[in-house]
């Protein structure tokens, strides 16, 4: 296994060098590559970055879908990972992937744990051990094999939200999907912004319309009127996870 890891960024510059520090820290010969595909920052994301050894690539297009994209056509590895920047996988991500690959999981993510105490996010957690269309979402991290990525000509660029959820829709069809009995840390920035009930609410909201087929950009304008934006200087995509 050669691993490239592909990390979408849009004005992430407070939290992009701890996610590259960590995930080098843990590395051996099978990481190959940390690649982080911006999609035009404002801020100082690509140059800490490149500081911090990875691999920038400055996307045409903005948009999480189309920079993951990007960047996987540039990617040298034969299993890409898709990482959020406000995400820490475990730090065994390289064995788990190996070993869902070797049992024959062409793709798999995480399941999460909160970068909080709170009780209502543990309850939140535990529901994401069920590999169910809800617990899709890229927050929990994602591993294909190339190939399958490639058949499957990438995420849906159309899909400006849900393109994760997407995704693996269509690639469970053809291949097995693995809910890796692990977690991935994963921040907490909307739920400060709003409230717990507010983004749950807000996610309920979409995820119904998404699958009653509601076209994504009419998606993203419902998410964006119910959530008030995280940070004013970090990513201003938004996921429904």
């Amino acid at each position: 296994m050669q691993l490239s890891v592909i990390i979408p960024t849009f004005n992430e510059e407070e939290n992009i060098a701890g996610l590259l520090d960590f995930l080098y820290d843990h590395k051996d010969q099978r990481l190959l590559e940390i690649m982080v595909a911006d999609g035009k920052s404002t801020d100082h994301t690509v140059e800490v970055a490149k500081q911090s050894g990875a691999r920038v690539v400055r996307c045409p297009l903005p948009g999480r879908a189309a920079q993951m994209n990007y960047a996987a056509s540039l990617a040298q590895g034969d299993v890409l990972y898709f990482v959020h920047a406000d995400t820490l996988p475990p730090d065994s991500y390289l064995d788990d992937i190996a070993e869902g690959l070797n049992d024959g999981f062409l793709l798999g993510s995480y399941c999460s744990n909160f970068q909080s105490d709170n009780p209502v996010f543990r309850i939140n957690a535990w529901f994401t051990r069920f590999s169910s269309s809800y617990s899709y979402g890229g927050d929990q991290t994602l591993y294909v094999y190339r190939d399958l990525f490639d058949r499957l000509e990438g995420f849906h660029e159309k899909y400006v939200i849900m393109e994760d959820f997407d995704f693996v829709k269509r690639a469970r069809r053809i291949a097995s999907f693995k809910k890796i009995p692990k977690k991935a840390l994963i921040s907490t920035r909307k739920y400060d912004k709003n409230s717990f009930v507010r983004v749950s609410l807000a996610n309920l909201i979409v995820f119904s319309m998404y699958r009653l087929g509601v076209s994504p950009r009419v998606l993203k304008k419902v998410y964006q009127k119910l959530l008030r934006p995280a940070a004013t200087k970090k990513s201003s995509e938004v996921s429904s996870s």
